[in-house]
């Protein structure tokens, strides 16, 4: 396949100190109860980002069938997963928070708030007037709840799944290649510097940032894209302080957000479009890898500041793993959805508490 096709964010990777807890909580307040994958490993190609050694690991890829995409839970099991040792203000390079859609956001709110979520304000409006509201998890971490209308399948739920990241960055010129030109967000909502109402309740929010709203002008394309649908990437950047790295003195897999990944298609092609942009892959499966019931060949690469964007081509996914019925994507056209029906498929792995 001669050409790159970025068919939607697959996932957001997050590091837990407790596996079984955080993705529980995860279910009950985002939905996340679609289980892709399963497994307990040892992460053997992650080197350039594990300190040199293999890490040994627990993980799953989780998703909300109304759309968008999943959680990739993962909690380091050879060792103890280390925290930041600083305070992590909005702007300092990394991810900083996870976007989650929702097709009714008020009442996705109060659903939320009688729930007893930590929700550190109120629903307020971004620099393009589109509603939002911040949610921090038990364990530290933000997520960004946008008010989208765009879901897949409607479960009777008022949110779907990732919709994008926060992602704090130190030059916006330097970072495009990376976010503009090879994810495809080359849209701009909105270019702006100033100290935000709306993100006031943030720790640093009270200061000023710059902040570009990207979103992708072209439909994404793909197997799985109708189900993870359109996205955005948010960055930010502080010029009024000094900021270290979220992951600063720390490695892949500690707590926080690990990762943004993407499903994809043509891994050759995009390996040569990373290197023409002077991005190269840090990380390559080279072929396969297997997760135990599902398979693909992945990829990493670093933005300028560090932040690791991961690339997925998914070659086989479970369908009904007792009866070892899974699709096999590899060699299919490229660009071409899944029917409905065989996405609708994945629900089939509900894990329900």
């Amino acid at each position: 396949m001669n050409q790159k096709i970025i068919c939607g964010i697959q996932q957001m990777g997050i590091g837990v100190t407790d596996f079984d807890e955080a993705w529980k909580w995860y279910r009950k307040h985002f939905g996340m109860d679609i289980r892709v994958f399963e497994e307990e490993a040892v992460a053997e190609l992650m080197l350039p980002h594990t300190g040199g050694e293999s890490r040994k690991r627990r993980a799953a890829l989780a998703l909300n069938m109304q759309g968008g995409g999943g959680f990739e839970i993962w909690q380091h099991t050879g060792k103890t997963p280390e925290p930041q040792n600083f305070d992590v203000l909005v702007g300092c390079p990394g991810i900083f928070a996870t976007k989650i859609k929702s097709n009714d956001i008020r009442r996705f709110y109060q659903q939320l708030k009688d729930k007893g979520v930590n929700l550190p304000g109120d629903i307020v409006e971004d620099p393009s007037g589109n509603q939002h509201f911040f949610v921090k998890d038990p364990y530290g971490n933000y997520f960004q709840v946008v008010n989208e209308t765009n879901i897949y399948k409607n479960e009777g739920a008022f949110n779907g799944g990732v919709f994008g990241g926060v992602i704090g960055i130190s030059d916006f010129e330097k970072a495009s290649p990376i976010y503009c030109d090879i994810l495809g967000y080359d849209e701009i909502v909105y270019d702006k510097t100033g100290v935000f109402e709306d993100w006031a309740i943030l720790p640093g929010g009270d200061q000023p940032l710059r902040r570009i709203l990207l979103r992708h002008s072209k439909e994404r394309r793909g197997p799985f894209s109708k189900l993870l649908g359109p996205s955005q990437i948010e960055l930010v950047i502080s010029n009024n302080r000094d900021t270290r790295s979220i992951f600063s003195g720390r490695i892949w897999g500690d707590l926080g957000f690990i990762h943004l990944c993407f499903d994809i298609q043509g891994m050759n092609a995009l390996r040569s479009a990373c290197e023409e942009k002077g991005f190269p892959f840090t990380v390559d499966s080279s072929n396969s890898f297997d997760m135990g019931v599902a398979a693909g060949h992945f990829a990493y690469i670093e933005d300028p500041d560090g932040t690791l964007i991961e690339f997925v081509e998914t070659h086989k996914v479970p369908i009904f793993k007792k009866l070892g019925w899974y699709m096999n994507l590899k060699n299919r056209e490229p660009g071409k959805p899944l029917p409905n029906w065989m996405v609708n498929t994945l629900a089939w792995n509900r894990v329900k508490d």
